[in-house]
């Protein structure tokens, strides 16, 4: 059995610390994912829980082991955000279990929800709807039109499961203070799927076209700064190109990260590399929408 460690604080900076853990495909006996130890996680942590434990067994693995967190409070807070239930299915779990979703106020705006179909997506913007505009504009305090293309950014994010991932995938939207570096409440929109990646989706059209340049940050390239689509019909592509503008409206970030690489649209609040290559792989794409809350030291 390999043994795989979660981070302590499991969020999209430590991603490429957990895939440096995981053993080469195919791993010589089944895999223990060891989450023991985690006393914080983000969604972006718990959509890419899920992802593994999905890929490993769609890709002939034995279905992982899960061992669950000691504290109380994380495993309260992965059975709030519907991450348990999901779990069930890519994991064989261990540990003690939550003792049921606690009831009251929540900060989670969606729960962690699969994506597989058109019909999913309608359904997940119908939901967050209803949620956006109170958060949005009550508690990050921007103004009401961001609302909008809030929604817009977490529709097309899940589209790009849908028509490109050729599997289905996980998303998880949530608010929470983002003390670490910019000690504002932040809405971030975290979403993953098990599929073939930037790479291979663009590798029929745009591999020649890139010759020895072809690897995993080049397609990711390709396809946020350029808007280039494996569709040939006209005007396809313009899904991450509208999510880049929206987040360039509100200051906020952008992070794409699939099989080696990361790209990201990085504000003057953050410090992370535009381009990092050559990390630990780790399957599928996983795209990170963070929309910080109003500064008021500047209002």
């Amino acid at each position: 059995m390999h043994v795989c460690p979660v981070p302590s604080t499991f969020d999209d900076r430590t991603l490429d610390q957990f895939a440096a853990g995981l053993p080469p495909w195919p791993p010589a006996g089944r895999l223990l994912v060891d989450a023991h130890g985690v006393t914080w996680t983000s969604p972006h942590g718990l959509v890419a829980l899920l992802t593994l434990g999905q890929w490993v067994q769609e890709h002939g693995g034995e279905k992982p082991r899960l061992a669950l967190p000691e504290s109380e409070d994380v495993r309260r807070y992965w059975a709030a955000a519907g991450f348990v239930d999901h779990a069930e299915a890519c994991y064989e779990l261990h540990g003690r279990r939550p003792r049921g979703r606690p009831s009251g106020h929540s900060e989670t705006m969606l729960e962690v929800t699969k994506v597989g179909a058109a019909e999913d997506v309608h359904e997940i913007v119908a939901r967050i709807q209803t949620r956006a505009s109170a958060l949005l504009v009550g508690e990050l305090g921007l103004e009401a039109k961001a609302t909008m293309g809030f929604a817009m950014a977490l529709s097309e994010a899940c589209q790009n499961i849908v028509e490109h991932a050729g599997t289905s995938g996980w998303v998880a939207v949530q608010a929470y203070h983002y003390r670490q570096r910019l000690a504002r409440k932040v809405a971030v929109i975290a979403v993953s799927d098990a599929g073939m990646g930037f790479r291979a989706s663009l590798e029929a059209t745009q591999a020649r076209n890139f010759g020895d340049r072809w690897r995993d940050g080049t397609a990711i390239e390709a396809a946020l700064l350029r808007g280039t689509s494996r569709f040939r019909d006209p005007g396809r592509g313009q899904g991450l190109q509208g999510i880049r503008r929206y987040v360039s409206r509100w200051e906020g970030k952008l992070s794409v990260r699939s099989g080696t690489a990361r790209l990201a649209m990085v504000p003057a609040w953050d410090d992370e590399p535009p381009l990092a290559e050559a990390l630990p792989f780790f399957p599928g794409a996983q795209v990170q929408i963070t929309i910080p809350g109003k500064d008021t030291a500047r209002a």
